[in-house]
């Protein structure tokens, strides 16, 4: 409903209440009234035209009107589009308590790229607002996150360090840059260092995947992942509008994609994939995948999860029943979609 329509009833848009005593109805006044009211706010008259058609001056048809609203003949509400995202916040609050959440409200009708942009840019906000010198921040890669870093305003802070949560080494990633490019803007926005991850997204075998955590150059990365103080992801999703990059770059084969059909997964935070109730153990996958064990996430004290697809509802429901974001930055359609799936 517009802001200062009147809040409708069987007589239409804006129609007067039917609700009136007896005596009031006989009121010349009050029949008046009634007829002024239905000519303003249901037929859309100006006080000009119901002045004419009436034989009424103009000063007596906004009087009639004032005793309208006044005497409750006409009753008036206002939705403010604002407070969507407020109600929308106590819910998710209400289903999920620990969660901190930030709904970004948007247009019903907004495209996909200006819902991302405005996410993008609240998240941006967000993390120049609460980062702090020498933090070392995890960031997972994908699309989100590439749109979040460059939304980035530059806000120098000392020590800073910003590392790669999960590998992306590839022949596509050694020519696109994409993934480097993403952690790289993050450290120089706010002046600090970029620590990349140079393993492969997921290894062929996961006994070659523990050989190299036991190497040196690996161990310093997953040692600052271990001591990062934030990490930031959003979900990769399978019914995304917007399809998650590792699943578009060949990082997965036709047998992976059925073999996490077949084990029932919902999505993935950093590439490493769980099911509708936010578990993962015994997703074959993961013993492979180069992203955090998804324990470390959920036991993890400050985790933000940034979502701006509607696409990815059910695996963001997903990750919230796995408890695995503590604060949430996501746009209004999505937010809605993930409480009617609860």
């Amino acid at each position: 409903m517009l802001r200062g329509m009147p809040t409708p009833d069987p007589g239409g848009p804006g129609a007067p209440s039917s609700s009136l005593a007896s005596p009031a109805a006989a009121d010349p006044n009050v029949v008046q009234a009634v007829q002024v009211a239905r000519l303003y706010y249901q037929q859309g008259l100006t006080t000009d035209a119901i002045a004419r058609e009436l034989g009424l001056s103009r000063p007596r048809v906004s009087r009639l009107l004032t005793l309208a609203r006044r005497t409750g003949l006409v009753e008036i509400r206002i939705h403010d589009p604002q407070e969507h995202p407020q109600h929308l916040e106590a819910a998710l609050r209400e289903r999920w308590p620990a969660l901190k959440p930030q709904v970004i409200g948007l247009p019903a009708n907004a495209p996909q790229d200006t819902r991302m942009e405005r996410v993008a840019q609240a998240a941006a906000h967000w993390l120049g607002t609460h980062l702090r010198a020498r933090m070392t921040v995890g960031i997972a890669w994908g699309n989100t996150l590439d749109a979040v870093s460059q939304a980035l305003m530059p806000r120098p802070l000392a020590d800073t360090q910003f590392v790669q949560l999960n590998g992306s080494a590839s022949a596509y990633e050694f020519n696109s840059g994409f993934v480097t490019d993403t952690v790289l803007r993050f450290a120089r926005a706010f002046g600090g260092r970029a620590h990349l991850f140079p393993v492969p997204t997921f290894f062929d075998d996961p006994h070659t995947k523990q050989a190299m955590w036991r190497e040196r150059s690996v161990g310093h990365i997953t040692t600052l992942q271990a001591q990062a103080d934030m990490l930031v992801f959003s979900v990769g999703s399978f019914t995304a509008a917007t399809p998650s990059h590792v699943h578009t770059a060949g990082y997965l084969d036709d047998q992976d994609l059925t073999d996490l059909a077949a084990q029932g997964v919902t999505g993935d935070i950093a590439t490493v994939f769980f099911r509708a109730d936010g578990s993962s153990r015994g997703i074959h996958l993961n013993d492979r995948a180069s992203g955090p064990d998804l324990n470390f996430v959920r036991e993890h004290p400050s985790t933000v999860c940034i979502v701006a697809d509607p696409g990815k509802a059910s695996a963001l429901h997903a990750a919230l029943q796995g408890q695995l974001a503590r604060t949430l930055i996501v746009d209004e359609m999505t937010a809605r979609a993930v409480l009617e799936l609860s």
